[in-house]
């Protein structure tokens, strides 16, 4: 077994609560994922944050390629580790 976390990142809270969910339905995972803000380097707007979805994967069960895919869905990308 691995200790495997992805980090999802999105464009916006929307999209991130959005993903969130849609994570627990489509790929069943075990824990609650964790949002949280990313502001930008010298932004202090929160407009201008990105939002990480966070995924532990203790069993390394998750596909990275296909959480690629699915974070490309809400215009977001799985942040390499």
């Amino acid at each position: 077994m691995s200790d495997e976390r992805h980090v999802l990142v999105l464009p916006d809270r929307d999209a991130a609560d959005e993903a969130a969910e849609a994570l627990k339905e489509r790929f069943a995972v075990a824990e609650e994922p964790q949002l949280v803000r990313d502001a930008l380097a010298g932004e202090d707007d929160a407009e201008d944050a990105q939002w990480l979805v966070v995924v532990e994967d203790p069993a390394g069960r998750l596909d990275p390629d296909e959480l690629d895919a699915f974070a490309g869905e809400w215009d977001g990308w799985r942040e390499e580790q």
